[in-house]
This record gives structure tokens, sequence and C-alpha cells, in this order.
């Protein structure tokens, strides 16, 4: 450790240089001898901003701490924050725009619908994208050489929410509501995969518009198979309005969600029809400060962004941006792409500071960080944490 305006900074121990032979850095789009240039796509208009704004925050802050602390190998990070509205559609131009920019690495997408059209331009680019907020499965299988996950899966989500139901609860009926999208195929899939486990299928089932509130009708056909727990799947703008028709409606089954849905803008949307809701995370709470890097993003977003208010998206960008600049380091002064991307590979049961349960363990075969998911369930307006799912029920 090493202390310096912020107190305990995490400093981590970098390998020796992974590159096999010298590049002069200004061969390489978004390196020079004083600066690495990342860039990103994500939701920072439309009405699942929220989502995007939180993340590069996250990202912003934990790139402005190192900077501060003399970059990585005398570099300075710089990211180019671009839109796309979580919309499949803008994807290409998104992408376009930062090749024009020249930038050397990605990070810190937003959405499984983009993800989609993301991932093969890293992979025919050869860039390496590091951090993605979602957990589709086509994210983990096939193995993506540019591609770098943080976070555990919806499989891993969705295991924890139906074994939890199932072997505690003693829920065999579980519906799903899910946008007719790659993000609500997704996790749908993950639901079959957990309760085929069990031998079962979903107990009802019903899509609707992504990215509207048209949802009566979904609500209805999940409603007539009559089950005991539904998951809801969709960002804050979707997921809110569900919950809410539905209480309003007088029906009142457990309702889930995955972490996608950012809690506190669920929360913010749905007042208190979100009290009962169970709501499955990948990092921590961030209110959880005897863990070093929630301490850290806490204290770094304080200085750095104050305006902004911790919260689980936000912490996630923040542990993306740590994996970018270990990996970085690791890579050594001769950085190439490829040596970034074996740099993170390199990472074996790595302790980032969030607890025994979430070391980071990637390798030329897997590229995949956290397996690890904690189930919360919002109380009060505040999402909190549990091990007992006997300590869940319905509002």
């Amino acid at each position: 450790m090493k202390f310096r305006k912020l107190g305990p900074v995490l400093r981590f121990c970098c390998a020796s240089a992974l590159v096999a032979s010298p590049v002069a850095p200004q061969s390489i789009s978004g390196l020079s001898e004083k600066e690495v240039v990342v860039g990103s796509c994500s939701a920072l208009q439309g009405p699942s901003s929220a989502l995007g704004k939180q993340t590069v925050a996250g990202a912003k802050a934990y790139f402005a701490l190192i900077n501060d602390e003399g970059g990585v190998h005398g570099r300075k990070l710089r990211l180019i924050a671009l839109d796309d509205s979580y919309d499949p559609s803008k994807t290409q131009g998104c992408f376009d725009q930062l090749m024009a920019e020249k930038v050397f690495a990605l990070g810190f997408f937003v959405g499984t619908p983009t993800a989609v059209k993301y991932l093969p331009l890293a992979d025919e680019n050869k860039i390496p994208l590091v951090g993605l907020f979602t957990g589709a499965q086509i994210l983990y299988e096939p193995l993506r050489h540019w591609v770098i996950n943080v976070r555990a899966s919806y499989y891993d989500e969705t295991r924890e929410q139906v074994d939890g139901m199932w072997n505690t609860l003693g829920y065999k009926k579980i519906g799903v509501i899910y946008p007719d999208d790659a993000f609500g195929s997704a996790v749908l899939d993950g639901v079959k995969e957990a309760l085929k486990a069990h031998e079962a299928e979903p107990s009802g089932l019903a899509s609707y518009q992504r990215q509207t509130a048209k949802v009566e009708a979904a609500i209805a056909g999940v409603r007539a198979a009559n089950p005991q727990a539904v998951v809801v799947v969709g960002p804050p703008n979707t997921v809110a309005p569900i919950v809410k028709q539905a209480h309003a409606a007088g029906w009142k089954p457990l309702f889930l969600t995955v972490s996608f849905v950012g809690t506190e803008e669920l929360i913010a949307q749905a007042g208190s029809d979100a009290d009962g809701m169970v709501v499955t995370q990948v990092v921590p709470p961030y209110y959880l400060t005897d863990l070093k890097t929630v301490a850290l993003y806490r204290r770094t977003l304080a200085q750095y962004a104050p305006s902004e208010r911790p919260n689980f998206v936000g912490l996630e960008g923040f542990v993306d941006a740590m994996v970018l600049v270990e990996g970085l380091k690791r890579a050594g002064k001769e950085l190439t792409r490829e040596g970034l991307i074996r740099g993170i590979e390199s990472m074996h049961q790595f302790d980032i500071g969030l607890g025994p349960q979430l070391k980071l363990n990637y390798s030329a075969k897997d590229h995949k960080g956290f397996d690890h998911v904690i189930p919360s369930v919002i109380r009060g307006g505040r999402p909190v944490p549990f091990t007992d799912w006997a300590s869940v029920s319905p509002k």
C-alpha cells in the first residue's frame, strides 16, 4: 500500500512484461509515450441512460486516481465515452467513431442487444474490449480472444435465484416476463437452464416490446399461470412499470430481477413497490466499506466526482477499470494490444479487494473474471444482501 491524497490506494503487483518483442508506441493506435486512449460506447442518453452514465462515472473516477498517481508506466489514461443509447441500430456508428478516434482499447460497454453487435467488431479489428455491463452467455461461449468480461453471468445469477427458491422456499412455479430482445432471451435461457436442473420448466412466459412500458398483456399472460415467483427482465425503466402495475392490480408474487436493472434506479422509479424484490448482484453493496475496494471506490468518487452517488453500477464500472489497468501494468512498458490481453490472462485467483469470494481468475481459455453472485432484497428502499433464502417472502 501507498499513502496518498485519498488514503490507502490499492497497489497491485505487476508481472514482468509479457510482450515478446518491443513495438514502438507510435505504431499503435491510441498509444503514445505519454498516453493510452480507451473508448467506450454505452447508454448516455435515452431511457436507460442511468446505466451508462453510472458505469462511465465509475471508470472515469478510477482513471483519474491512477493518473494522479503517475499513470501506468508513465502513461496517463484518457477515456473517450460515446453514446449508443442502448440501441443496437447505433452500435456500428459508435464503433466506427471510436475507430476514427484511434483508441488503443475498448471498455465499459452496456447491454446485451448492443454487445451482440460489438463483440464481432472487436474480434475483426483485433482490439481489446474489457468490461461489459451484461452477463449474457454469448460473452463467454465461445471464447473470444479480444473480449474480457469481469462480472458473473446471467446463468450464474438465475441459478442462484432458482436454486434458492426451489431448495429453500419450496417454490416450484416460476414465471418470466422478459423484453423481446437479446437481453430478454439471455436471462430467459438462464432461468430455463436452472429449472432444467430440477427437471422443470418456467410456469408462465410472456414478452414485451423492449424499452417500452407496454406491459399489460405480459403481466396478464404470466399471472394467468399463477406462479409463486416471477423473474422480471429489463432495465429499470421497464421493470419498475411492470412491478407497479402488477401491484396495482393486486398481484404480488415474489418478484426477482438480475443485476442489470441498476438497483438504485429501480428503487427511484418504482418507489415502495420495489420493496420485497430480490435483485442478484455481481459486486458487493457499495456501502460495505470494510471491503478495501468498496472503500476506495467511495473515496475516489468523493474526490473526483462528488456529484455522483455511490451505486452498484458505478462500483462495477470502477472494478472493470481496475481490471483494465492491472492488465496494462502487467503488459509492461512496451505495450501492445496482445500484451494487454495476456496481462489480464495472467491473473489467477487475484484478490482485487472485494472479499474472498470475489477473486479474479482468468486464463487463455477463460475470459470470465468472477463467478460469485450476491442475492439482495430491497427493504425500506435499500438493497440488503442475504445468505438465507428463508428470509425472503413476497410483499
